[in-house]
C-alpha cells in the first residue's frame, strides 16, 4: 500500500505571495487539480538547480505542502535538499519568478536558480 507523505510547513514552506500566485495561475488555467512541483536537479553554475512545474499527479513518494489553498509537491529525492527552505514569488525589474530561499545552500549563483551545499 502506498502512502503520500505530508509534512508540516516547517520542513519546507510556501509564502503567502507564492500561494496567491499559484492560486491565480490555477484560476487562469481553469484546472484546480494542478499543484506546484518544486524539484532539484544536477547542473547549473553551482552544482544543483531548482526547477518548477505544474503537475496534476501526486506520486506515492511526494511530500505535499499545503498553504492558503495552494499545494506544493516535492519528490523524495529533492526534499533532502530543501529542508527548511521557503518558496516565494517575486515581481521586480528583473521579471517575476518563484524563488527558493534555502538555508542549506552554502553558495547560490547570481540568478538564484542554482546552489551548492
Amino acid at each position: 500500500m502506498s502512502v503520500v507523505q505530508t509534512h508540516d510547513a516547517t520542513a519546507l514552506s510556501l509564502t503567502d505571495a507564492a500561494a496567491r500566485k499559484v492560486n491565480a495561475l490555477l484560476h487562469e488555467e481553469g484546472n484546480p487539480n494542478l499543484n506546484l512541483r518544486v524539484y532539484v536537479t544536477g547542473g547549473g553554475c553551482s552544482g544543483f538547480q531548482y526547477g518548477f512545474s505544474f503537475d496534476e499527479t501526486v506520486n506515492d513518494d511526494d511530500t505535499v505542502i499545503d498553504h492558503a489553498g495552494a499545494h506544493m509537491l516535492v519528490d523524495s529525492l529533492s526534499i533532502q535538499y530543501l529542508v527548511g527552505a521557503v518558496v516565494d514569488y517575486e515581481e521586480g525589474l528583473q521579471g517575476s519568478r518563484f524563488r527558493v530561499q534555502n538555508p542549506m545552500a552554502a553558495m547560490t549563483c547570481g540568478c538564484g536558480m542554482s546552489f551548492t551545499l
